[in-house]
Formats: structure tokens, sequence, C-alpha cells
């Protein structure tokens, strides 16, 4: 629950430090002191979207800062999974916003993603307001109660993994049906393509050797000229030249002398090294000029074959014959997907009905605690709502499924995301009035009523640790609102957090803290303040709620029976 709320350059606010506590609360002002500034600050601490805007004029920041007590809610594993400090007792959270338009978010002081702030949010605060009376018709709120209720939270994730799969295998079936359909309209073009890559028989090497081999063909003559000569100028007893008989001879030269000269050896040795390597030279270069030949024949037919490869490259744009290899393998796999492809939908289809059974196999048991919760929510409501000046009140839970036709099981009961059951939360407030939707023949003042009943009774389920009433009291007064304001005490005294925004002095007079909202204007602007009051400040202004500006004698007297006092 919140222990301390601080709030600096927000709209009209430009500092608060107020102390909050546990229990019921109650904050009171007149219209457009700044209460719903108050609930927009901690609107940004759960994460919701911030405006620059919003920052007080002339402020170059703002910041909204929140001290929650959660020692007796069980918060660690949250903390630890995603690394964040925590004492066991404590959280902090922190928002800010800047001039410039960047938001930034803390928990326990540390830089944390809105995402996460929204989590945790959800976790520690619920701000019911006006708008949120429109919930009250929507199907997905209607579930969540029975759910909460019921208690499914483990049983409903258990099945929303179930229909994640079923749905992926319903996808994967109608993209092969797809696919298969197409497939089908291409197979020919794809059977010629992998046929015209198979008759080319290609071999990954081959282009560049292909090429080598055709530069050398192509350039035969010169090549065995060139391998001619440095075959002359090399060879032993050449009339051009007798590089080998030359060295020879240097050789003889200096044995003569080996006795007499000590380096005469060495540089023998490395002529003689030199006299090896030249010879074996020149026999590679007559090994290499045997087998130069020109040959047109070979010429064309290796040109004729890169010309079949070129343009197998150049029609799939690619750049290489293992590029074209690839291609091949791949057209080929298609081929037998489009030839297999009945056996795959069917193995698919197979795979869709299998996990629809299964979902459905859990869902079934959702619907049986679900129906069971049914039965507690219309009791439990008519019990809270009988006291609210509805003596002739019916409140019924109807549950139904649709069926649905798809590919994977005709049909099959619909499924979706929270299983098959479609819920509608049915009121009369009337003798003898047939039960309608709630949301369609319930009066403003009903609906308050209903939503406060729902809370109350989801409050008994879930350990939330604040619940923050925005002028629940809309459409009602008198002995009604007090009885409304008893259930919001009655929830502030088992150990949460109870703050009711209220015009009412039936309400405000029930609250264990009240708190007062009002602004004032100096020479530069006007700012809003809020204040806990004291016992006889409270009397003044329940007082005031109940006479208006002018505070009379009797107005006091009964403020203070209001209070008990």
């Amino acid at each position: 629950m919140i222990n301390n709320l601080h709030i600096e350059n927000y709209a009209l606010i430009e500092h608060l430090d107020i102390d909050m506590h546990s229990g019921f609360s109650v904050i009171t002002g007149e219209t457009g002191a700044g209460k719903s500034i108050i609930l927009g600050a901690i609107g940004l601490l759960l994460g919701q979207r911030a405006d620059s805007k919003a920052i007080k004029q002339g402020a170059s920041r703002c910041v909204v800062e929140a001290t929650f007590n959660v020692a007796n809610y069980q918060f660690g594993p949250f903390f630890e999974e995603n690394d964040l400090d925590f004492d066991g007792t404590e959280c902090i959270i922190r928002r800010e916003l800047t001039a410039a338009g960047k938001s930034r978010a803390f928990i326990n002081d540390t830089p944390v993603s809105l995402s996460l702030l929204k989590e945790i949010g959800e976790q520690l605060i619920d701000v019911h307001s006006q708008h949120k009376n429109l919930l009250l018709g929507k199907e997905d709120f209607q579930l969540n109660v029975l759910d909460i209720i019921g208690r499914n939270a483990d049983l409903l994730n258990e099945y929303k993994e179930q229909y994640k799969a079923y749905k992926a295998y319903c996808h994967d079936l109608e993209q092969a049906i797809a696919d298969s359909r197409k497939s089908l309209q291409d197979e020919d073009y794809i059977r010629f393509q992998v046929n015209e890559l198979a008759d080319a028989d290609l071999k990954e090497d081959e282009q560049q050797e292909l090429e080598e081999e055709s530069e050398t063909l192509s350039h035969a003559e010169d090549i065995k000229q060139a391998l001619c000569q440095a075959q002359t100028y090399l060879s032993e007893g050449s009339e051009m030249s007798d590089a080998l008989q030359l060295i020879k001879q240097s050789m003889q030269c200096l044995q003569g002398v080996t006795n007499v000269f000590n380096n005469a050896e060495e540089l023998y040795n490395r002529l003689d090294s030199c006299h090896i390597e030249l010879k074996d030279i020149a026999d590679e270069i007559e090994a290499k000029n045997d087998s130069i030949e020109y040959n047109q024949a070979r010429l064309e037919w290796v040109n004729d074959r890169l010309n079949v490869i070129y343009s197998l490259e150049k029609k799939h744009d690619v750049k290489t014959v293992k590029e074209l290899l690839d291609l091949q393998s791949t057209m080929e796999q298609k081929l037998a997907l489009i030839e297999n492809s009945d056996e795959h939908i069917e193995e698919l289809r197979n795979k869709c009905m299998q996990q629809h059974a299964v979902c459905m196999k859990t869902a079934e048991k959702l619907s049986e605690k679900r129906h069971k919760a049914a039965e507690e929510v219309e009791a439990k409501m008519t019990e809270l709502l009988l006291p609210l000046g509805m003596p002739n009140v019916q409140f019924k839970v109807e549950l139904s499924s649709a069926q649905d036709k798809d590919e994977a099981n005709d049909n099959a009961t619909q499924l979706t995301s929270t299983g098959f059951d479609i819920v509608s939360f049915l009121f009369s407030a009337n003798k003898n009035s047939a039960l309608q939707n709630v949301a369609q023949v319930a009066s403003g003042g009903e609906i308050a009523r209903v939503m406060l009943s729902l809370k109350a009774m989801i409050a008994g389920a879930v350990k939330l640790p604040t619940i923050i009433f925005d002028e629940i009291d809309t459409g009602v007064s008198g002995s009604i609102a007090e009885k409304m304001a008893r259930i919001m005490k009655d929830m502030g005294d088992h150990n949460r957090q109870v703050i009711s925004i209220t015009h009412l002095p039936q309400i405000a007079a029930l609250g264990s803290s009240h708190y007062k909202v009002y602004k004032e204007d100096n020479e530069e602007s006007t700012v809003s303040h809020i204040i806990e009051l004291s016992p006889q400040q409270r009397i003044e202004e329940i007082a005031h709620m109940l006479s208006g500006e002018k505070l009379t004698e009797a107005a006091l007297q009964n403020a203070k029976s209001l209070l008990g006092l």
C-alpha cells in the first residue's frame, strides 16, 4: 500500500508530499481543485503514457514518486526475476518527465522499462474511475471476474499455452494448403527448371577449370613458342645458349682450387644446387611443351560448355556453379513437397485435431470451474446488492458456448484464447422484470453499485494492496451512499488500502483518514494542494459538503452526527 506520495511540478501541483494510511481513506475537494490531477500523477507510476504538457508551466521537469509497503505481499519473486534490489518490505517507484519529452522510470532506484513499471503497477494499485463502469458490458471483464473468483489463473495459463500451440498448427495447416495450391500451379515450370539443371550435369569446380583450359587452348601457339624458347636457352649444347654447360664449367673451375681456397667448396655446392634446379626446370618445360597442343575441336567444346554454364547463371541470377547446384537442390525439395503435399497436409490436419482435443479437455475443466464460480458470484452479488437499495434485485451469470467450423475440425466447439465460454451478466432491479444484460438495463447509480459490489467481491480473492475509487458514488445519495461507504470500509479493514474520491458527506464521514484537495491563486499561477485533515477540520469539511460555502450550525451538528461524535 502507498506509504508516501511525492509530486513535483505536475500540472497545477508545485510540490506535494503526503503520507497515506492503510484502511479506508477519503479524498474530497471542490470540482477542479486537482483530485483528477493526483490520479493522473498516480497513473504515471502505473506506466501510463506521459505528456510533457503535464509539466507545470515554467518547470524543466516533473517527478512523481510513491513509497509502497509490500511486506505482506509476495513480491520477492518479481524483484528477483527482474534483478531489482528489494529489502522485503519497501518498494519505491519513481517517474520523471522532462520538458524535452523524455521519460524515465525507476523501481528502487534502478532504471526500468515502462512495460515493467506497468507490470508491477497492476499488482500494486487498482484505480477504478467512472469510465471503467463501461467495463461492466465487456465480456472479457465478466469472464475475468469468474476466473478470479474461481481461482483459475494456473489452469487458464495452461490452457493459453495449449491454445497457442493449437493456433500455430492451424496456421501451418493453412499455409501448407495455400502453398500446395500455388505449388501445383507452378509445378510444370519448377520441373522444367530441375530437368534443365539436371541435364546440364554440373560439377562444383567445373567452371574455373574450364575457364583456365579455354585460356590455354586459345593461346596454345603463343604458349608453345614461349616454352620452346625457354627450353632452347636451357638445353645443353644449344647454339643459342648453354646455361647448364656454363654452370658446369664454373663448377669445374672452383673444384680445382678447393684445396687452397676454403670458400671454393661452398660456392661449388651452391652452383651444384643451381645446376640441379635448372636441369629440373628444363625437363619440366620440355614436358609442358610436349603436352601443349592446339585442339580446335576441344576449344569449341570447352567454350560451348562454358556458354551453357553462363546462360544458366544469368537465367537464375547467380554467379557460381555452386549456387546453381544449391538452387537445383531447393527446387527438387519443392517438387518432393508438391508430390507429398497431401500427406503433409493430412499430417498437419491430424495435429490440429489432436491439439484441439487437448485444448477442449482443459477448456472443459475451465468451464466447469466457471460454472461453479458463477453460482458463487450470483449468491454473493445478490447479498451485496440487497442492502444497497435493491430489495428486488436479481443477478444471474449466463454461460454458453458457440459452434464453429474450421479447416482442422468440422463442427468443432469454437475456441478462443480464454476457452469456449461466452459469459453475460444479467440483471434486474425490479419485481417481475425480465433479466437483461446489466450494461443495457442498469441506471448509472445501479451500475455504480454493481461495480462496487464486484470490486468488493474480487478484493476478497485478489491480494491487491491499494484500490482507488474515483467517484464510484455517482448517481447515488443518502443511505445508499452510506452503505456503499461501509462496503469500502470493510474492504479496507482487511489489511488493504482503499481510497475513495467522493463528493458525498455520507461516504467522507466513514473514512479512517480524510484528505482535502484545494487550490489557491498567487501572483504567478494557480497551485493545487492536498492536506490530511485534523478532526476539527474534518467536521468543517463535511459540514461544507452538506451546506455549501456557508457554514451553518446545523451543518456542523449534522457533520458531527455523521462522524459519530
